[in-house]
């Protein structure tokens, strides 16, 4: 029996998470009050129960009952009931912005409606709950499409799970510094493909740019050298508990040279198995609709 409790902060994605693993063969319960949760895992430990794997959705809806949630684990360890925690977290910054998307109201914001606010009570609230958890998983730059292949990894195919998740995205200058950048790496230093008449309206993606920007030799020791630096702050990032690194690397557009190093910087550290990677464009087509305009 596989018994997973999905929590985390609101917006971070646990009804979709949910959606995911009932796709996956979980029973799915979303929002059972607190005080049946003992009850509901004893019917699901029953021997001969058709239920093998069941998630169950426990957020900051629970309203007062949720200050329960702490002693109805310790029940279900009194029980050896096993149970996995999945707990879904984001930064403060996407979490306003999904809100401000949907529209609608923080459970906890109170009378003054402030998103900011209710984040800030509920990451108080559930700071025990994040200490327990088994699956720390930060969605603030996955796509749900990355989100399903990593519940996919843990619950279907029982890797093990990859705490840290590294961006690698490649940004222009002129279009801003990424916000949520934690490391950045500038390579205007590098000749800029934007001034060869047949390079300028490709990218980085395309070979003749990459082998125009990879061909000259400081291309290559920059990218070594950095390669050098990731593999140190890496491992240690893992063990100060990091789950979100996105790295920038930043040319003037954000269409030839930060494209093409992003990639090959992608490719390196894709071999590792230690940690999630993605990569993204932010500003490869920026140029063509700056242009049309």
């Amino acid at each position: 029996m596989r018994f997973v409790i999905v929590t985390g902060m609101s917006g971070a994605g646990k009804s979709t998470a949910l959606k995911m693993l009932e796709d996956m063969g979980y029973f799915c319960v979303d929002n059972l009050p607190v005080p049946l949760i003992p009850k509901l895992a004893e019917l699901f430990n029953v021997s001969g129960s058709e239920v093998q794997k069941a998630a169950l959705g426990v957020d900051i809806r629970s309203g007062q009952s949720f200050g329960e949630l702490e002693r109805m684990l310790q029940e279900l360890d009194a029980m050896n009931m096993k149970y996995e925690i999945l707990y879904l977290e984001s930064s403060d910054n996407v979490l306003v912005k999904r809100y401000k998307e949907t529209r609608r109201f923080h459970p906890l914001s109170g009378s003054s409606g402030r998103v900011d606010e209710g984040i800030k009570r509920e990451r108080e609230r559930l700071g025990f709950l994040k200490k327990k958890a088994d699956y720390l998983v930060d969605t603030s730059h996955m796509l749900t499409r990355e989100l399903r292949q990593e519940l996919n990894k843990i619950f279907v195919e029982n890797k093990e799970f990859k705490n840290l998740y590294i961006t690698v995205l490649s940004f222009g200058f002129k279009y801003g510094i990424p916000s949520d950048a934690d490391l950045v790496f500038d390579v205007r230093f590098l000749p800029n493909p934007y001034y060869v008449d047949e390079l300028r309206p490709m990218s980085g993606n395309d070979p003749e740019v990459r082998d125009y920007v990879m061909g000259n030799e400081k291309a290559g020791e920059f990218l070594d050298k950095l390669t050098d630096l990731l593999e140190f702050l890496i491992p240690n990032y893992i063990i100060e508990g990091k789950t979100q690194l996105v790295i920038g690397i930043g040319c003037t557009g954000g269409k030839h040279r930060s494209v093409t190093l992003a990639n090959a910087l992608f490719a390196r550290l894709s071999q590792a198995e230690s940690y999630g990677i993605r990569i993204e464009h932010r500003d490869i087509g920026k140029d063509a609709i700056t242009k049309a305009r």
